[in-house]
């Protein structure tokens, strides 16, 4: 006792050893010694299908390879001595061929066994059996007969199949049967009626039973109902039958409610844990019963809960130890409830805590195997050691067996082995492996060096390094092989050596190392992060509403990282678009062209990258003018109204805002619709008032935003009967076209407004305000009456009634019209003219009398006529003017008149016939005015200073004209105007010249015409001192100018000369005196001049302080003797040297003065100018 406690407080000391052994699930690398691991294996329950191979899977790894063994029922099962068995070649799967053989003789338990030089691992009892799928036994079914209303079980009784059959209530022509509230299938497959009506009469109620591996159906003989309804059969009928054929049941009245299934007040079940549980409730009932669930003390699983079969089962799935309880179900109808009450319990087979796991274990480490289960009831644990209970193995002081715990201490090389754990209770059984590898290895890194991860900001990044070992290596992490990482925020390094960092960031990116030691050595391994900006939808696409056959466009812009390739994808109601070439994709748009109703849905834009995705959706609604109506009924008919009802057709997405009723009038206009009136969006009726005498047939049309519907159907011809005319004609006029005569017209009735045959109209007419009866007279088929006969210019009262044959239309209204005109009689007299100024007079006379008018006063008409003007003596033939002055007047203005002339004016009184006979003539005479634009202004001579202008008289003096005015002023270059000046000429003065002007200047001249009444308006000109006369442009080319064309010409002249003289200048320099004293002198620092081409030699100069010879004098002008001691001016005959305009020298070269070249360095003479010369040569 004691011995075992030290040893159970010894295993603390290295329960944390041990848990890094539990917790790791470490593959062990192939290439090292390993025992075996069962990697595939069959099911526990195997049902074959006896027409197919049977298939037993066994694989598993190890090293070295293993080897397989079968035992079948307990006992080795040798497979060479089997010919129908295969084993498959490196591997422990059998093929089972059962073809021509009792496939019963293969059915039973088999394992199998995978075993190497390190230990013997082994399957799981794989349990055989054939499927079956036997036929119906023989049985008659018996015809039933029920009573209206009662409740009808119909059993099914399945064969027992393997696996159980699915259940099947089908007819004659296999056509399920309708199923409902009151017609159901039970789990077990009968057919419950909670009540029966007499449509249920039937003859093939057949229950089909279908075999899942045999695909086969088996079918159960037809079963005959027939519902009898005891109040509507006869007598004759009801001797037909014995109240015993009848099925028990109650009558057919209402009844409460009643369990058909389960039957009693409780009921128990039991179900498994992790299976499904179905608790079922069938009851009967009229009316049919309602079905409801509910958990006593507990809430259903909603999770988990559905109801099915009309609410009559309850299905929770995935069952677990708080599903225990009593479930009630209770049916009610209006006549009362019942309930039914079924506790559930909830049992366990064995269920993983945790499974043992594999343990690789260096030598002298101990390490432990837990076997933790759990089950109702409490699971039994056994422990194996390579397949053989451990109470047989071989004894091993080193390993320690406490119930679901195996400790194995200090082991040794060599001691590997496959542990197996077995529970079990009544219910079934779990079986694991797990092996004990004893190795000595030095880390090894599993994860592919430089491996790049890619994860998006913001998100947990993971870094693998995964590693092997023997002991388990510890694993380290650096960053840019610098930084060590330590577990916490915002890194977790886990117990397999992955790295986490919970929020990934652009920082986090670069290399990271991560280095795998034991105690036999150390690895390292180098990985990247690359962390990514995410992918995100910037513009997302938007709701639309389209119109049918327009085009709709919806957008994605996305925004990713560069160096991700992104893809976009387009879904419609989550799948994909449809194959159709108006779905047009673009780079970050969808368009839709010519939209269609079944385009509605939702869209979705999906942007996918290697490493994340966004996603936006927006609904297309499509909408179009609505469907027509439908069902046009027209109900409570009278003469002269009708109601109209409809059905709206669809609306297309678009609300119907209003129906426009049309009728077509069959008899007087037929295929011609005319609108009658509107009704209301939500209306589906109207009162519909009506004309007689019509032959009615009514449409609807519906309007929406889109536009308005295709008419509907036409309804039913309704007709009116016939009426007086409701109104009379319209538009009633009366005027005459003759002196002696009225015509009294109307616009006539539509056939329509008729009411009905014999349409005819009545004439009333008298004179007015004369006391006399109506006259009348009858017109038919017209739309006028003349009278004849009548006085001129008469007023008359008039009215037009319509009638047919059956009375007369309403009281017309009286109108007044007038019989015809004549000429007026009389002329205006006493005209008198008063002139207001030299344009305008006006005009007065005496009216005539209206009644020498004959006819409606329009007015008077002033005809006038300048004859001459007062300075002219011949008359001018100039055309004559009229003026009309509407309505009763006795004067007018005459505007627009001409001055200084001599007018006629006479006058006629005006009607509506035409125009009176003319007063008698007047003449007037304007004063004078003032007078017109001269016709012209133009410059006839230019020069330098001075410019001669010529203009013409005006073309209408308007007066007598006494001179002009002249005004002018320079315009510079800038368009600015200067300073102007006047200047006057007498009238018969027509041109001017004008003096002291600036040369090269352009002026604006302004003239105008003068009469005693002052200047009149005038016109202007431009001109310009240069000899241009034409003035395109204010600014003057200068180019184009005499004077500077000639300075260019005189320019160029001089510089050819001055080009002259210098090339004879020097032919001749060979010749100078000046070159014979230069040859005497010597001077080693004088070039000669060159001898071929006569040009002057090159001076030079060896000290960079000594001015060249020949240079410019200094700025005193005196120039030192012992530089140069010859000049020009020696060789003359004077001191003076000349030279010409063009810089020649001119003086003489007669003779040759000797110098002494030991005179003084001094001079008084004034520097020539060939030494200036001299500098240039």
């Amino acid at each position: 006792m004691d011995g075992s406690r030290k040893w159970l407080l010894g295993l603390g000391a290295v329960v944390l050893v041990f848990l890094s052994h539990m917790t790791s699930a470490l593959e062990v690398p192939l290439d090292l010694p390993q025992p075996p691991t069962i990697t595939q294996q069959s099911p526990k329950d195997y049902i074959f299908d006896p027409r197919e191979n049977i298939v037993l899977h066994c694989e598993a790894k190890g090293k070295p390879q293993p080897s397989f063994s079968w035992t079948r029922n307990g006992t080795h099962f040798d497979v060479e001595k089997d010919s129908k068995v295969l084993m498959k070649p490196g591997s422990g799967t059998l093929v089972i061929d059962i073809s021509g053989e009792k496939a019963e003789v293969y059915e039973g338990t088999y394992q199998c066994t995978a075993h190497n030089d390190h230990g013997t691992a082994i399957s799981n009892n794989i349990v055989i059996r054939q499927s079956r799928s036997p036929l119906w036994s023989k049985e008659r079914n018996e015809a039933v007969v029920v009573q209206k209303g009662v409740p009808l079980v119909l059993q099914c009784q399945p064969p027992a199949g393997l696996p159980p059959p699915v259940i099947i209530w089908m007819d004659n022509n296999f056509q399920r049967l309708p199923l409902d509230k009151r017609v159901s299938q039970a789990l077990n497959g009968d057919l419950y009626f909670s009540n029966v009506l007499p449509d249920d009469t039937r003859n093939d109620y057949i229950c089909y039973a279908r075999f899942h591996y045999t695909q086969t159906i088996q079918q159960k003989q037809p079963i005959s109902v027939t519902v009898l309804d005891m109040e509507t059969m006869n007598e004759t009928v009801a001797a037909l039958y014995n109240i015993t054929d009848f099925y028990r049941g109650s009558p057919d009245g209402e009844r409460h409610p009643g369990f058909m299934l389960p039957l009693g007040a409780t009921s128990t079940k039991m179900v498994l844990r992790g299976e499904t549980l179905e608790l079922e409730c069938i009851a009967e009932g009229l009316p049919t019963p309602d079905i409801s669930w509910q958990k006593e003390g507990g809430e259903l699983p909603s999770g988990r809960m559905s109801l099915q079969n009309f609410k009559k089962t309850l299905r929770i799935s995935d069952v677990n130890e708080a599903d225990t309880g009593s479930y009630r179900c209770t049916a009610a109808n209006k006549l009362g409830s019942v309930y039914h009450d079924i506790k559930v319990t909830v049992k366990a087979a064995p269920f993983w805590v945790s499974a043992p796991r594999n343990l690789i274990l260096a030598p002298n480490e101990t390490g432990i195997l837990t076997c933790r289960v759990n089950g109702t009831p409490k699971p039994t644990i056994r422990w194996f050691v390579n397949g053989v209970p451990i109470e047989n193995a071989p004894e091993d002081h080193s390993r320690k067996v406490d119930e679901d715990t195996v400790i194995i201490s200090s082991v040794q090389s060599g001691s590997s082995a496959v542990y197996q754990c077995n529970a079990s209770n009544e219910f079934g059984y779990l079986m694991a492996n797990a092996f004990v590898n004893v190795l000595a290895e030095p880390p090894r890194v599993l994860t592919p060096p430089n491996r790049v991860y890619q994860v998006i900001s913001n998100n947990p990044a993971l870094l693998h390094c995964a590693s092997f070992g023997s002991p388990i290596p510890v694993i380290t992490w650096f960053k840019d092989s610098q930084i060590s990482i330590r577990n916490g925020d915002p890194f977790v390094i886990y117990e397999n050596g992955t790295l986490e960092i919970n929020v990934a960031q652009p920082l986090n990116s670069g290399k990271y190392t991560c280095i795998a030691t034991n105690n036999l050595g150390i690895k390292e391994n180098h990985v990247f992060l690359e962390v990514k900006e995410p992918t995100r939808i910037l513009r997302q696409p938007e709701y639309k509403v389209v119109q049918r056959g327009m085009s709709a466009l919806f957008e994605c812009k996305v925004k990713h990282d560069p160096s991700l390739i992104p893809t976009m994808t387009w879904l419609k109601d989550k799948g994909e678009l449809p194959d159709d070439e108006r779905f047009v994709v673009d780079t970050d748009s969808l368009t839709i062209k010519d939209v269609r109703g079944e385009d509605e849905g939702a869209y979705t834009c999906i942007m996918n990258t290697t490493l994340d995705q966004d996603s936006a959706s927006a609904m297309l609604t499509v909408v179009e003018k609505p469907d027509p109506p439908t069902d046009l009924e027209l109900t409570d008919q009278t003469e002269r109204s009708v109601q109209l009802t409809w059905t709206p057709g669809d609306e297309n997405n678009s609300p119907i805002k209003n129906f426009l009723i049309q009728y077509e009038d069959l008899l007087h206009q037929p295929g011609v619709w005319v609108n009658l009136t509107e009704a209301d969006g939500t209306s589906t009726t109207a009162r519909l008032q009506l004309s007689p005498h019509v032959y009615y047939s009514f449409r609807v049309l519906a309007q929406n935003d889109v536009g308005y519907s295709n008419p509907s159907a036409p309804s039913h011809e309704y007709r009116t009967s016939p009426a007086a005319p409701d109104e009379n004609p319209s538009n009633v006029h009366g005027a005459g076209t003759q002196p002696d005569n009225i015509v009294i017209s109307w616009t006539p009735l539509t056939g329509f407004q008729s009411n009905g045959q014999g349409l005819q109209y009545k004439v009333y007419w008298k004179q007015k305000d004369v006391d006399e009866d109506w006259s009348s007279q009858n017109v038919a088929n017209a739309s006028q009456f003349v009278l004849s006969g009548t006085q001129t210019y008469v007023p008359y009262e008039i009215k037009v009634q319509a009638f047919n044959h059956y009375g007369n239309g309403p009281d017309p209204g009286v109108v007044v019209g007038y019989s015809g005109e004549d000429f007026p009689l009389s002329a205006p007299e006493s005209v008198n003219i008063m002139v207001h100024n030299s344009t305008v007079a006006e005009v007065h006379w005496e009216p005539v009398s209206l009644s020498s008018v004959r006819g409606k006063l329009q007015g008077y008409t002033v005809y006038y006529r300048r004859e001459r003007g007062l300075h002219e003596t011949a008359e001018e033939a100039e055309q004559q003017q009229a003026l009309t002055f509407s309505g009763n007047r006795s004067e007018g203005r005459l505007p627009g008149l001409q001055p200084y002339s001599l007018y006629n004016v006479f006058i006629k009184v005006l009607n509506n016939k035409g125009e009176g006979p003319s007063s008698l003539s007047k003449t007037f005479e304007t004063p004078e005015g003032v007078p017109g634009p001269p016709t012209f202004l133009n410059v006839v001579d230019y020069s330098l200073d001075s410019l001669t202008l010529a203009w013409g008289p005006p073309a209408n003096n308007n007066g007598r004209l006494v001179g002009y005015t002249l005004s002018y002023q320079p315009v510079n270059s800038t368009s600015g105007l200067g300073p102007i000046k006047e200047m006057s000429f007498l009238a018969n003065e027509t041109s001017a010249v004008l003096g002291s002007l600036n040369s090269s200047m352009l002026y604006k001249f302004y003239l105008t015409a003068r009469t005693i009444k002052g200047p009149g308006p005038s016109i202007s000109e431009e001109a310009s001192t240069i000899l241009d006369t034409a003035v395109p442009n204010r600014q003057v080319d200068i180019a184009t100018q005499g004077w500077f064309i000639g300075l260019m010409c005189a320019i160029a002249l001089l510089i050819l000369v001055l080009l002259i003289v210098c090339f004879i200048k020097r032919n001749k320099g060979g010749k100078y005196p000046v070159k014979e004293k230069e040859d005497a002198h010597q001077d080693p620092e004088i070039q000669p001049m060159k001898e071929d081409d006569g040009t002057f030699g090159e001076y030079s100069d060896t000290e960079d302080h000594k001015p060249l010879k020949g240079s410019r004098t200094p700025s005193n002008g005196t120039v030192r003797r012992d530089e140069s001691d010859d000049s020009l001016v020696d060789y003359g005959e004077g001191g003076d040297g000349q030279f010409n305009e063009d810089g020649s020298f001119i003086g003489q070269y007669s003779g040759k003065k000797e110098k002494d070249t030991h005179e003084g360095n001094e001079s008084s003479e004034a520097p020539s100018p060939v030494n200036a010369m001299n500098s240039f040569v």
